[in-house]
């Protein structure tokens, strides 16, 4: 069984992760933005600008998120298409991965668990 994760790391520390139950598309990843991004943000960045790099899903470079960003003043960096080697989360979602890879998961909530602790 997967999981769909939305997921936030900075040099400031980690945001919390997002346990996904829907398709995403750009008005789930706007709800994702408000609810977890804004507020980690906040914590890990204070009165402080932060760029936010995402890849390039359809979600992410929808006009109404674009929109968004823009009426909330984030910044996001520009990113080349099909470059996940580029992209810092993906390795730490490998490193989750391996961590796991031995593990006898039964279920969803159980690979919740296990991607938390890791």
């Amino acid at each position: 069984q997967s999981v769909l994760i939305w997921g936030a790391m900075s040099s400031a520390g980690v945001g919390p992760l997002c346990f996904i139950k829907s398709r995403v598309n750009a008005a789930v990843y706007q709800e994702i933005l408000e609810h977890f991004m804004l507020p980690s943000a906040d914590e890990l960045y204070r009165d402080a600008d932060f760029i936010l790099q995402q890849d390039l899903a359809h979600a992410h470079t929808a006009k109404s998120t674009k929109t968004w960003f823009n009426d909330r003043g984030v910044i996001v960096l520009d990113w080349p298409a099909n470059s996940p080697d580029l992209n810092p989360i993906e390795n730490l979602w490998g490193i989750a991965k391996r961590k796991m890879r031995d593990m006898r998961l039964n279920n969803a909530e159980e690979l919740k668990a296990a991607i938390e602790a890791s």
